[in-house]
């Protein structure tokens, strides 16, 4: 019974290392992309249409590999394979 129970602490801090590292990917990626966006328009703003449609998409991209992580943990946090696993080798 006390392995279970570290499998479910373990559970849960893997759970926030994959948000938290997931969502400061996403900020750090959709930050950088935004300053380089602002940059180029100031360089060539006759090209700041199809600079910003590109930068929408990017955003959209980075923001959908955060959403997996967080349906990755959220699979981890109430439908934990292991946790299965090891209650099925129990019984």
């Amino acid at each position: 019974m006390e392995f279970i129970a570290n499998v479910q602490g373990l559970t849960a801090v893997a759970i926030g290392i994959i948000v938290g590292l997931g969502a400061l990917g996403a900020a750090l990626g959709i930050g950088i992309m935004g300053s380089k966006f602002l940059e180029s328009a100031a360089r060539q703003p006759e090209l700041v249409p199809m600079l910003q449609g590109r930068m929408f998409l990017l955003a959209g991209l980075i923001d959908a590999a955060f959403l997996i992580g967080v349906g990755v943990a959220m699979m981890f946090a109430f439908a934990n394979p292991l946790l299965a696993a090891l209650q099925n080798a129990a019984a």
